[in-house]
């Protein structure tokens, strides 16, 4: 029996990633970096969980000339960070379509909600806040997010944690994602998975989700427990 929904941020709540790429560019511009992510690159360097660990990669793989230290990497991340949360105060972005209904459904029912993602916190708050209401964040019995582990999906280790906050067995839950790199953390952890695949993870590797949909629409409780018992 379901007792709580685990779900993934950006891409699975709402179409985030390029407000995350909007706002990365900015900062770089500022900064003075001869950085550019085009949507081809960003879609590339996603495979990297974590915007510092990105920005890294990015370094290593794209811009070699490049040696920035890591108390640099840091402050570019949380200057990027209060850019996006700037970003998505304004209003532009929304929750994908059946998210709304599934989260208030599973209030409702009695189900413990849980946000599980290696965005920062900041980041979950602006969404959170900008789609579903100021004290929106109380709905959530955990909220899992960004560095509080040492490894990020798609290792399994935000998914224990939210687990253990929880007090809950993987099986017992039911995890929402959007990427390969999320669904493989989830199913690590135990946690059966419904996969809605976003913008950005259109053809990755979905194997061993309970099932792939292109969005929530339509998906009740009842269509839950369904999945889960079969």
């Amino acid at each position: 029996m379901v007792k709580a929904i685990l779900f993934d941020v950006d891409g699975t709540l709402a179409e985030t990633e390029e407000v995350h790429r909007r706002a990365f560019n900015e900062v770089f511009a500022e900064e003075g970096l001869d950085w550019r992510w085009s949507r081809h690159l960003y879609g590339k360097l996603l495979a990297v969980t974590g915007g510092k660990e990105r920005m890294r990669h990015f370094m290593e793989a794209y811009a070699p000339g490049e040696r920035l230290p890591h108390d640099k990497i840091a402050a570019l991340h949380k200057k990027k960070t209060a850019r996006y949360v700037e970003l998505i105060g304004s209003g532009e972005i929304e929750l994908r379509p059946g998210v709304f209904n599934l989260i208030h459904e599973a209030r409702e029912a009695g189900l413990k909600l849980a946000i599980v993602t290696t965005t920062s916190l900041p980041n979950v708050t602006a969404l959170i806040g900008g789609t579903l209401g100021p004290a929106a964040m109380k709905m959530f019995s955990v909220v899992a997010a960004g560095d509080v582990v040492p490894a990020k999906k798609p290792a399994p280790d935000i998914y224990l944690k939210a687990l253990d906050d929880l007090k809950l067995p993987g099986s017992e839950c039911l995890a929402i994602e959007d990427s390969e790199n999320g669904l493989k953390a989830a199913l690590a952890a135990g946690v059966p998975t419904v996969v809605t695949v976003s913008a950005y993870t259109d053809g990755q590797d979905f194997s061993g989700a309970l099932t792939v949909l292109n969005s929530l629409d339509g998906v009740d409780l009842d269509w839950v427990k369904g999945r889960l018992a079969a």
